[in-house]
């Protein structure tokens, strides 16, 4: 199941062929929309990209873990993580 894996300037040479913006305009753009996408996520904001799906921040809560090697019972502090839902246009594609 390991993929390829698309990278920012692969993002930026895509925006490039599509749209006609010079190599550096489209550069620009592209760290301009993923810088938006990752100051609304420290915002404590909810991302929807249309077709695409929603990243937002959840934080969980404090709780026991057990490391595997010993068994030994170990506290996991509270944090905050990513989530990304998908939506139903994408994982209609996928499943094509």
């Amino acid at each position: 199941m390991a993929g390829k894996t698309v990278t920012r300037a692969e993002l930026s040479e895509a925006v490039y062929q599509e749209v006609g913006l010079s190599r550096n305009e489209s550069a620009d753009l592209v760290e301009s929309v993923l810088s938006e996408m990752s100051d609304a996520l420290v915002r404590g904001e909810t991302v929807k990209v249309s077709s695409f799906g929603s990243f937002s921040v959840r934080s969980k809560g404090q709780r026991i873990g057990r490391n595997p090697k010993t068994g030994e019972e170990v506290p996991i502090l509270p944090r905050k993580v990513l989530v990304f839902r998908p939506s139903h246009v994408l994982k209609d594609r996928i499943n094509d």
